[in-house]
């Protein structure tokens, strides 16, 4: 149990011993007969009771957090050399539904970055740019590398379902010159069900770095 669990727990069960005090002083100088006075504790008690449960369960076993939408992803990246001048990458996203509702996808967002090779200027510009421009000023940025294919992906309603717990694989296809030795791949799936102030996840995401082997 969390430290900020028993902080809550010891705050509550000392409001409800105050409560409990001030309900017996009142009982005895303003002459409340003892049923009434054991009827307003047992009440306060209840309460009490009723405080702790909730913010145990809220903190300790997330049930509220349980019931929103939630995905797991990960990638599976292999390549091969296709005629005499370009790789074929093919990309497995594979995406778990860790939630305990079902997960509709309508939108996604493949992203294909190149890392090397880079000239030292690039290379020195991007650092400049997110570890000295952004410093005690604003949130890091990430590393905006050279992009080689930005891509979307859309579904039509109830064609893509994931149920609580399954498990569903994503194929994706890259092309790029024999040139290319390193690179970024990002995939992103928007969630159909948010909203702005709601508390679910607007979107999640997974972020690979894939080296590609000379034959």
């Amino acid at each position: 149990m969390n430290k900020d669990l028993w902080k809550g727990i010891v705050i509550v069960l000392v409001l409800g011993i105050v409560f409990f005090v001030i309900a017996l002083l009142s009982a005895r100088l303003t002459s409340i007969n003892l049923a009434d006075a054991a009827s307003v504790i047992y009440a306060i008690g209840v309460l009490t009771a009723i405080c702790v449960g909730g913010f145990f369960a809220n903190q300790k076993l997330q049930l509220f957090r349980a019931f929103q939408p939630h995905l797991t992803i990960s990638h599976e990246v292999s390549h091969r050399f296709i005629g005499d001048s370009y790789i074929h990458i093919f990309v497995t996203t594979t995406l778990r539904n860790s939630s305990r509702v079902k997960m509709e996808l309508l939108e996604a967002d493949f992203l294909l970055q190149q890392i090397a090779p880079a000239s030292d200027e690039h290379i020195e510009d991007l650092y400049a740019e997110v570890f000295e421009s952004s410093e005690h000023e604003e949130p890091q940025k990430d590393l905006q590398w050279n992009t080689l294919d930005d891509a979307k992906r859309n579904w039509d309603k109830n064609e893509r379902i994931i149920e609580p717990g399954e498990l569903h694989k994503e194929p994706f296809e890259f092309i790029v010159s024999t040139g290319v030795e390193s690179v970024l791949i990002y995939t992103y799936f928007y969630n159909p069900g948010y909203s702005q102030g709601s508390q679910s996840a607007q979107g999640w995401g997974a972020t690979t770095v894939y080296d590609i082997l000379k034959k």
